[in-house]
């Protein structure tokens, strides 16, 4: 095979250990190193040491991280993070020399597609925002913490209030938290809405909590409150890292169904820089949001998704179903129309993608969303919706007769 580059190496990452193999004119050389940061320098003076213009190393969990952020601080080599799947060696004798060996011997013969990795700013904005989402996460483990507590204690607060974390339901507790259990008291404290529920308000919170209840209800609704502290910082941080990109994620937000938070999701995966990914194919692909190919014989096998990024795909599904609770949009009628067909759940993968290849457009040709409408399927198959409908009414008994009318 053709030898694309000359002087490069393989590394074979572990939590401990690093083993490379740099291959060269005038032969291969192999050590291992540690992967502490010492090390890790180490091993960088050694790679300019044997001449190496390309390094290929496997994503192995966050291991590849250390030894990407100093290797890339050099800016002396050109750094490919590849997919473990792509470049799995064929089974046998395994030890880490050989699969630093094979990785080299790969890469020397331009056989390794890279994994798309992003600035360090926006390595630095994607583990702000995908800590906030975990820490949302687990507000809303501890609300469900809330509500089995509440259940125990025979209150209904959940049956009558929609957010028990909401105005009056934390007014509630609180009471309930100090040992009052007048119902009427604790019926008195709705406010806003909650007030013309007063009377379910007064037979929900009527209970028997005990010591230990109260002491659960104290602790956890302290945790809350400390993780929306949190969250709030965190959301001033990233608005702060963000006001560059406001133009972006104003474009972003004209799409039905997407948010800022959403928003924000997109430009801190993909990136401002779109041109990393050729096309929308392209990028639905590295999102896991495309239907998969699995054919054998002719057959097709299976159309899942394949696995792509989970932090992105899940904002996308989340945006989808909410762009399918809008009124009169073009995404909320494909919305309906893939559920009807093949269930809401294939269907907010669908218009995930859908949105996903407008934010693809958006941020590429610099313009906002424009709505097609929600008549936009029908017009594009008018006369097979108008045989269709003559079949249904035939189907009851009825003749029709078409007649040109003023069009709606």
């Amino acid at each position: 095979m053709q030898v694309v580059y000359e002087r490069c190496c393989g590394l074979d990452v572990h939590k401990r250990s690093v083993t490379a193999c740099a291959l060269t004119p005038e032969g291969k050389a192999v050590r291992t190193f540690g992967t502490m940061t010492e090390d890790l320098l180490e091993l960088a003076d050694w790679l300019k040491g044997q001449g190496c213009t390309h390094v290929a190393m496997e994503s192995t969990g966050s291991f590849w991280k250390p030894i990407y952020n100093v290797l890339e601080a050099t800016e002396a080599f050109t750094l490919l993070v590849v997919n473990a799947q792509h470049i799995k060696a064929v089974p046998g004798r395994k030890t880490d020399v050989k699969d630093a060996e094979w990785i080299a011997d790969l890469l020397r013969h331009g056989l390794l597609q890279p994994s798309f990795i992003p600035s360090r700013e926006q390595r630095e904005l994607r583990e702000l925002i995908r800590y906030r989402q975990e820490l949302v996460d687990e507000r809303a483990r501890e609300a469900n913490r809330i509500q089995k507590v509440l259940e125990g204690a025979n209150i209904k607060l959940s049956s009558v209030a929609t957010d028990i974390l909401g105005k009056s339901g934390r007014e509630i507790l609180k009471a309930l938290i100090e040992g009052q259990t007048d119902p009427e008291a604790l019926a008195d404290m709705a406010k806003g809405r909650m007030k013309a529920k007063r009377e379910e308000l007064r037979r929900a919170v009527q209970g028997m909590i005990g010591d230990h209840q109260r002491l659960l209800l104290r602790e956890q609704l302290r945790h809350i409150e400390e993780l929306d502290a949190r969250i709030a910082r965190l959301t001033q941080e990233i608005a702060k890292r963000m006001r560059p990109f406001e133009d972006q994620l104003e474009r972003l937000d004209t799409i039905p169904g997407v948010g800022r938070q959403t928003a924000e999701v997109i430009l801190a995966e993909v990136g401002p820089d779109i041109e990393h990914f050729p096309s929308a194919a392209h990028l639905a692909s590295w999102a896991g949001m495309c239907p998969g190919c699995h054919e054998s014989a002719g057959k097709r096998k299976s159309g899942r998704t394949r696995k792509g990024n989970r932090t992105l795909r899940r904002a996308l599904v989340e945006a989808a179903q909410a762009a399918g609770r809008t009124r009169n949009t073009y995404l909320s009628a494909q919305f309906r129309r893939i559920a009807k067909r093949r269930g809401n759940k294939r269907a907010a993968v669908a218009v995930g993608h859908t949105i996903l290849v407008i934010a693809y457009y958006l941020l590429k040709r610099k313009t906002t969303y424009e709505d097609l409408g929600p008549l936009y399927f029908e017009e594009k198959q008018r006369e097979t919706a108008i045989r269709n409908s003559i079949k249904r009414l035939e189907r009851f008994g009825y003749k029709v007769t078409l007649e040109a009318g003023t069009p709606a």
